[in-house]
């Protein structure tokens, strides 16, 4: 024999499914505003760096759609056209050679008032005419060769080239032994290798006043994390970044949290969460018009309306983060609207038929 619910059991039913609808209604939306929310911090705090970053790690290369936005590269340095000291014919293959020149000339030292005088290798001129007592202590003025930098005219890691402020900002310093063979004979009368040096001591351990002494320090290639804004294949600096560099450059295979601290951590699996909280919306809006259906193509109308509520807070949650995903949100909320409006539509036609 069947029992007959009473009406005071159907509406106590019915009490209870809308308190369970509203509350599925509301856990998707904290769920929604909870994911939207650590996006939107994380989005924040990396404009401070250029933008939001695209970890690619060792990926080789571009790939389309990626252009224009900030990316993390890892990998080892690749030395495609590698830089020459043309005066000296040296060259190794490396990002960076850097030529120091010394002269040996006089150096002041003054302890307690008193001038002190010493002969000692300089990297630049030293102007005797400040000295405290010049006479004696004459230096021989200008260098005749002066220090310089020479970039290597390419070099890449994993496919993405690096510019010059990158180039310029790799860490490490390495000495080079220069190679006696390859001086210039316009060069090789004057200097002669003595160490990791060319200088023009006839006696190195002797020098006198005014010998050079030349030497070369490189930056070594190694494995390195680079980030950058992607300018074609060519990594450059974030012109906008607020925090007025726009790049990072760090040995080694660095995280983004790593390479950023002041970042937050950002929300893992994203879009399941939106489906989650959309799924949430749905059932909650059909738990709460549960007793208002009248046929199967009803069942539309929750599920638009889930759409339209999320699209819709969505949407109005990032009008001041990103115009573009605020857009994507508002159409979904505009997709909703249209599939919730479908059985209205049949209702006002008088299309759809009572259940039994």
């Amino acid at each position: 024999m069947v029992r007959l619910r009473m009406p005071g059991e159907l509406a106590a039913g019915n009490v209870l499914l809308k308190v369970l609808g509203g509350l599925l209604l509301l856990v998707g939306l904290a769920l929604l505003a909870s994911t939207e929310n650590s996006l939107l911090a994380y989005r924040q705090a990396a404009q401070r760096h250029g933008g939001e970053v695209l970890d690619l790690g060792s990926q080789v290369g571009p790939q389309s759609g990626q252009y224009g936005y900030m990316v993390r590269v890892a990998g080892p340095l690749e030395v495609v056209a590698p830089p020459r000291d043309v005066d000296f014919n040296q060259s190794a293959t490396v990002p960076v050679l850097i030529r120091h020149v010394e002269m040996f000339q006089w150096r002041e030292v003054i302890v307690g008032g008193v001038a002190y005088y010493e002969l000692d290798w300089v990297d630049r001129p030293v102007d005797s005419n400040r000295f405290m007592h010049p006479a004696g202590h004459a230096n021989p003025g200008n260098f005749p060769i002066e220090g310089r930098q020479f970039d290597a005219g390419e070099v890449r890691v994993g496919g993405f080239r690096l510019s010059t402020p990158l180039l310029h900002a790799l860490p490490g310093s390495a000495r080079l032994t220069p190679d006696e063979r390859a001086l210039p004979p316009n060069l090789a009368a004057s200097f002669s290798k003595d160490g990791d040096y060319f200088t023009t001591s006839a006696h190195p351990q002797s020098p006198r006043l005014g010998d050079l002494r030349v030497s070369w320090e490189t930056v070594p290639v190694q494995a390195v994390t680079l980030v950058g804004r992607l300018d074609g294949d060519t990594l450059v600096p974030a012109a906008d970044a607020a925090d007025g560099k726009g790049y990072e450059v760090q040995i080694g295979d660095r995280s983004l949290v790593d390479i950023f601290p002041d970042l937050p951590v950002p929300p893992e699996l994203v879009m399941p969460r939106r489906a989650i909280a959309l799924l949430l919306a749905a059932l909650g809006v059909l738990a709460l018009l549960w007793d208002r259906r009248q046929h199967i193509s009803d069942v539309l109308l929750p599920v638009g309306l889930g759409a339209l509520l999320i699209g819709a807070v969505g949407g109005a949650m990032w009008l001041g983060g990103s115009a573009r995903v605020s857009m994507h949100w508002f159409g979904l909320a505009a997709l909703g609207l249209a599939v919730a409006g479908w059985p209205l539509w049949r209702r006002h036609r008088g299309g759809s038929l009572p259940q039994e």
